[in-house]
């Protein structure tokens, strides 16, 4: 946050006072710094609210661009590797960042060199919650797991009759559906660690949450946040306020710390989740059920049953991170009041979006997985523990993370690994050292059309019956692919393309993902 003590005082009493929907935010000059999905929504809602928009964005969709002049908003089309004239000369009382944007981003810089206090879209959805109905919140995070967590607390919510809406990073704007006129009791928010940067625990933009989780703390987006203990920070945020129940990891002692050092409102309790067996106010598995040990009265002699592992398999469900993830959100929605036969029967009819530990065909006794979205090495960690003989497809935009440690623990299961992606030279390094004797084969290939038939074909010919080829990059995507669901794409049509109808059995069709 920006140092609110250089502002002027009649600037910063006005900010603390917008705290509602119907608050006097006429004529206050915000800057609103990117034009993607979530700055649109941003700019979209405050012009609604009469303040005097200028957009910010080194390029912008002609759509988007289009409908700004449409609602009064103003588009500066700048590079933004300076500070554009257009927005000194506009000297705005606020700006509003896109989670996309670096802390020490110029733009960043000069808000905080001149007292001009920056928030992020969160913060302005808190504030402007009460358009329709000022619903409950439930705030998710982690390194991996937060949109199948999110998808879950929601379809658990709204099986107990509850109107819930998964938005935040899960791809829908959190102030789309705080604006949203049918109302809702309760928004299920994924937060990046980007959105929880610009997110402050005290005064009036501070949530209040019903519920929190983070869900694991790997490193990732070191390169954006300068270190892992800025990361860790970051996401630590999303259980300051917390009303009800904090909602921790037992098998990450980050997140348990994270929970100890919160400042939560009285009464909020911490409840952990793992795949252990439960202590009391705690989610875990015994002998093969999933428990709930928490939220009932005789909770030290007893438990709750949710599922059984078995019951989960045949839906795709039974990986541990993804039992870990079902727990997280039971625990959740339990906090709600949800009961746990809903929950059960919830389960039945939940399936993981599309390229999440997908299989993509089976053929010849080989099992394709796509995993492209394990876009960082604790994602990809957690997909390759849940098979035996892999042939691991790797590689992409490590943004900074080191693959070492990931490489040396799997490389016994590894029949073979196929590298691609800008920071080959890394992983082949790292396999170097850790698996010498592994066959490494590396796609040299620059044209994005060529990647994933090179890197199918390579596999194709080093699988045997009873592998998995395992696409589970632990690298972002955006080196060679429009996003990870492009990629996920690409290696499902090479598959296909490779085995020439000779799948055992395609599996059902998914929705695609939501976009974050």
């Amino acid at each position: 946050m920006a140092d609110a003590a250089t502002t002027p005082p009649s600037s910063t009493a006005r900010l603390d006072s917008l705290t509602s929907w119907h608050a006097d935010w006429s004529g206050l000059r915000v800057a609103v710094l990117g034009l993607g999905v979530t700055g649109f929504a941003v700019a979209d809602t405050l012009t609604e609210l009469g303040a005097k928009v200028l957009v910010l964005a080194p390029d912008a969709d002609d759509d988007r661009a289009r409908i700004l002049e449409v609602i009064g908003a103003e588009l500066l089309r700048h590079p933004l590797d300076s500070v554009p004239d257009g927005l000194v000369g506009f000297a705005p009382e606020l700006v509003v960042a896109s989670p996309g944007f670096h802390p020490d981003h110029p733009v960043l810089e000069w808000a905080g060199e001149t007292g001009t206090p920056v928030w992020g879209d969160i913060e302005l959805a808190w504030r402007v919650r009460d358009k329709v109905n000022a619903a409950e919140w439930i705030l998710v995070t982690g390194t991996n797991g937060k949109t199948t967590t999110v998808q879950l607390t929601s379809t658990f919510l709204a099986a107990n009759g509850l109107r819930a809406a998964p938005c935040g990073n899960i791809g829908v704007p959190v102030l789309d559906a705080v604006r949203d006129p049918s109302g809702f009791d309760v928004l299920v928010v994924e937060l990046s660690s980007y959105q929880l940067h610009h997110l402050p625990t005290t005064g009036p933009g501070a949530l209040h949450p019903w519920a929190s989780v983070c869900l694991n703390v790997a490193d990732d987006h070191l390169d954006w946040h300068g270190s892992a203990e800025a990361y860790r920070s970051a996401k630590g945020t999303v259980y300051a306020n917390t009303k009800v129940a904090c909602v921790y990891n037992r098998g990450d002692d980050a997140t348990e710390q994270m929970v100890r050092d919160a400042d939560v409102e009285e009464g909020a309790r911490a409840i952990g989740f793992g795949l252990d067996v439960p202590g009391p106010s705690d989610f875990g598995v015994v002998e093969g059920i999933l428990c709930d040990r928490a939220f009932l009265d005789e909770r030290q002699s007893s438990a709750l049953e949710i599922v059984t592992v078995g019951e989960l398999e045949p839906r795709g469900l039974a990986a541990p991170h993804v039992v870990a993830n079902i727990l997280a959100a039971s625990a959740l929605a339990r906090s709600f009041g949800v009961p746990v036969g809903v929950i059960h029967d919830a389960l039945g009819d939940f399936r993981l979006d599309a390229h999440r530990i997908e299989t993509v065909a089976v053929a010849g006794g080989i099992r394709w997985i796509d995993d492209s979205k394990a876009t960082n090495p604790h994602a990809a960690e957690a997909s390759l523990r849940a098979f035996g003989q892999v042939v691991w497809i790797v590689g992409g935009l490590l943004k900074g993370v080191d693959a070492d440690a990931l490489v040396a623990a799997h490389a016994p299961r590894l029949r073979a690994a196929i590298v691609i992606g800008v920071d080959r030279a890394q992983l082949v390094a790292a396999f170097a050292r850790h698996a010498p004797a592994l066959p490494v084969f590396e796609v040299a290939a620059d044209d994005t059309e060529r990647v994933m038939p090179e890197a199918v074909a390579l596999a194709a010919a080093v699988a045997g019956e009873g592998d998995t080829v395992l696409l589970a990059p632990a690298a972002a995507s955006m080196d060679q692919f429009a996003d990870y669901a492009d990629r996920g794409r690409r290696f499902h049509d090479a598959v296909i393309a490779q085995l020439g109808g000779e799948a055992d059995g395609d599996p059902a069709p998914q929705e695609p993902p939501r976009e974050g």
